[in-house]
């Protein structure tokens, strides 16, 4: 039931979804064959069917022969640790939907053109000298998550591709920069508000 509740919160349609340890780390370009389909790609390569479309900017589950599309990277067992000490250091407190929306914007930023293409490089970015992530400068990084961040971060890997798109989230009462607050917002969970 929480789960449900959880997908109602994201805005999500729920899927059964197997999301595989693949080591790959980057996107890579595949030219569809006669008789493929979306769910065979997804097993392929270890990503879910949404995060596959919502890439390629696809709405339907339509494929056509000698189609090129962009795969989305797979997260390797180090980026899921590295995702949940992420996700235990900024959300710690915060009710469980809320870690999970927090993993899910550090995976729509590895699935947008606009940041870099592995879970470790967004998390790591920098920009104009600052980190994206306060627990990366902080160091609050490198300390262990707990079960509950490593579940949420499965969970965010299973709905990979679908929710309302967001792509930052911060704390109003703690935010130092202003850029966050003018972008759309998507959600409200717990203290952080979510945009894209």
């Amino acid at each position: 039931m929480y789960k449900w509740i959880l997908a109602i919160c994201l805005g999500i349609t729920l899927t059964l979804i197997s999301v595989n340890n693949i080591a790959e780390a980057s996107t890579r370009q595949h030219t569809v064959s006669p008789g493929e389909s979306l769910y065979n790609l997804s097993k392929q390569y270890g990503v879910p069917v949404e995060a596959i479309k919502r890439m390629n900017q696809k709405t339907s589950n339509v494929l056509y022969a000698r189609e090129r599309l962009t795969i989305p990277a797979a997260v390797t067992a180090s980026e899921r640790d590295l995702l949940a000490r992420l996700v235990h250091a900024e959300a710690k407190g915060e009710p469980y939907a809320g870690k999970v929306a927090v993993a899910t914007v550090v995976l729509n930023r590895v699935d947008s053109d606009k940041f870099p293409n592995s879970v470790r490089e967004v998390i790591y970015e920098k920009n104009s000298g600052y980190y994206a992530f306060s627990p990366v400068k902080n160091g609050e990084i490198n300390k262990p998550a707990d079960a509950e961040s490593h579940r949420a971060v499965e969970e965010a890997l299973r709905f990979r591709g679908q929710g309302a798109g967001s792509l930052f989230f911060y704390n109003p009462q703690k935010a130092t920069s202003n850029y966050v607050a003018t972008r759309q917002q998507t959600i409200v969970i717990g203290n952080h508000i979510f945009a894209k």
